[in-house]
């Protein structure tokens, strides 16, 4: 005969207890048990362990910038010195030598943010100040993503530099070209 679970709904073939809910069938919901009488009560699960992730702030992230920009200036002087000692000191290919610098050091800029980034979550300045980089789920970047993030830096910077002031304006610290590449700058 089948009976119906006044609980929950739950029907099924000449049982006692409701095997969805337990509860007891046949009897009112406020005098039924909330368990099977013999089974002993269910222990809690406790949570699994997880890090508390913290978000790096605008701040931080801005001093690793300026060590970045740091980094790169010297690159660029070692770029032109050399090319300065190549064209024997003379201002004769100074256009020329300013336009190679120029190029040689955008792309080195470009190169050394995107695959940084790619590689290690990490530019020089955030491992000194140990902050990283990391996708939503908290995995390394794909090179699409550095790639992405790199380049939405421009539009955070065009702006007004609004796209940068978000990560100290919004909860999360997520400037606006970590909401564009999906990505986030933890501290470590």
């Amino acid at each position: 005969m089948p009976v119906t679970c006044q609980r929950c709904g739950w029907q099924g073939e000449q049982a006692q207890y409701c095997a969805r809910c337990g509860a007891g069938l046949g009897k009112s919901p406020a005098a039924e048990p909330t368990s099977f009488p013999s089974l002993p009560p269910a222990q809690p699960v406790p949570p699994p362990f997880q890090v508390a992730i913290r978000p790096a702030g605008f701040w931080i992230r801005f001093v690793a910038v300026m060590i970045d920009a740091l980094v790169l200036l010297v690159a660029q002087g070692i770029l032109f010195g050399t090319g300065w000692i190549l064209a024997n000191g003379t201002m004769a290919g100074g256009m020329a030598l300013k336009g190679a610098v120029n190029l040689f050091g955008t792309l080195i800029g470009a190169a050394y943010g995107i695959v940084f980034h790619w590689r290690w979550g990490q530019t020089i300045g955030k491992m000194a100040l140990q902050i990283k980089v990391v996708s939503m789920d908290g995995g390394p970047l794909s090179f699409g993503q550095a790639a992405g993030r790199y380049f939405a830096t421009f539009l955070s910077a065009l702006i007004l530099c609004i796209g940068f002031i978000m990560a100290g304006i919004r909860s999360d610290k997520r400037a606006l070209h970590d909401l564009l590449a999906g990505t986030r700058v933890i501290r470590l």
